[in-house]
C-alpha cells in the first residue's frame, strides 16, 4: 500500500507482485475501493503485478469539495500522472462500472499506453444530449440527497436498486463486505463523484470507439441484460473487441464471482 500525492491530492494505491513485466491495473466502480478487489486478487498468480486505484472520493482517497475537480478530464490526468510516479508503460487497464468508463476515458487520450483494455459492465456514456441532460439532473438530485440524508440513509437505497438484485443471493458475510465498503464512503466524495463524473457528466465517447486499436474485452453478466446490450453495441464499433458473458451473474461479476471473474483475466492476459 502506497499514498501518492497526485496534483495536489493524496491517492491510496495498492501493488502486488511489484517486481513482474506483466502488469495489470484495476479501477473500481462507484462507491468501490481498492478492497474491491481482493477476493478476485486471491485467485490471481504471482507472476503479474497487480496495482488497484483508489479513485478521487472513494476509499482512502482525498475527497475535494470541489465537484469541479471530479470530472473525467481531471480523472484522467490524475490517472495519468499515477502512470507516470509507478513508471507504468505498456499495461492492461480493467475497470469496472463507474471505473470502466474511466479506463475507456483514458485509453481514449492516452491509446498507446494501454495493452489491453478490460471493461467490465461499462459504457462510453450517454449517445445524445438529451439523455445526458436527464441524467445530469438525476445525478445531481441524488448527490443532494446524500450530502442531507448521510451515507446509511443512502447505502440501504443504492444496495435495493434492481442493478444490484441479484447480489441478494450472495452469502451474508459477502453481502456485509460489499455494505461495510459502501459505508466507508464519505458523502462529500460520493456526491461530487455524480456531479462530476456520472454517466450524464462524462463526454460520450461512442464516436471515439472506432480509433481503439488495442484489444477489448467486454466482460457483462447474463442476468444484467442493460449492460449486455450496451456492449453488443460497443463490440459492433471497436475494432479489436471480445464480449464475454458470464452465466448466473449480474453487474458485479467480480463479487458474485471472483473466482471465475480471475479465471477470465488470467485467460485474456
Amino acid at each position: 500500500m502506497a499514498t501518492l500525492m497526485v496534483r495536489g491530492i493524496q491517492v491510496n494505491v495498492e501493488i502486488w507482485y511489484e517486481k513482474e513485466k506483466e502488469t495489470i491495473v484495476l479501477l473500481h466502480g462507484f462507491t468501490g475501493s481498492t478492497k474491491t478487489w481482493h477476493r478476485v486478487i486471491e485467485h490471481l498468480p504471482s507472476s503479474i503485478k497487480i496495482v488497484t486505484i483508489d479513485l478521487l472520493g472513494h476509499g482512502k482517497t482525498e475527497s475535494p469539495k470541489d465537484p469541479s475537480r471530479y470530472t473525467m478530464i481531471e480523472q484522467v490526468k490524475d490517472l495519468e500522472e499515477i502512470f507516470h510516479q509507478l513508471d507504468l508503460h505498456d499495461f492492461t487497464l480493467l475497470g469496472y462500472s463507474m471505473g470502466g468508463r474511466v479506463a475507456l476515458s483514458y485509453a481514449a487520450r492516452f491509446p498507446k499506453r494501454i495493452k489491453r483494455l478490460i471493461l467490465e459492465s461499462a459504457s462510453p456514456g450517454l449517445r445524445t444530449e438529451e439523455e445526458q441532460a436527464a441524467r445530469r439532473q438525476s445525478d445531481e438530485s441524488l448527490a443532494d440527497e446524500i450530502e442531507e440524508k448521510g451515507i446509511h440513509w443512502f447505502v440501504e437505497k443504492w444496495e435495493n436498486i434492481p442493478l444490484f438484485a441479484s447480489q441478494k443471493t450472495l452469502p451474508a458475510e459477502v453481502r456485509q463486505a460489499v455494505r461495510e465498503e459502501r459505508l466507508s464512503q464519505s458523502e462529500t466524495g460520493l456526491a461530487n463523484s455524480l456531479r462530476g463524473m456520472g454517466t450524464g457528466a462524462q463526454a460520450s465517447l461512442w464516436r471515439k470507439l472506432i480509433r481503439l486499436s488495442m484489444p477489448v474485452f467486454l466482460i457483462t453478466g447474463e442476468l444484467d441484460q442493460k449492460f449486455v446490450h450496451i456492449a453488443e453495441q460497443m463490440v459492433d464499433q471497436l475494432p479489436n473487441a471480445q464480449h464475454l458473458i458470464v452465466p448466473n451473474a449480474g453487474h458485479s461479476i467480480h463479487v458474485e464471482n471472483p473466482e471465475q471473474f480471475a479465471t477470465i483475466i488470467k485467460g485474456v492476459l
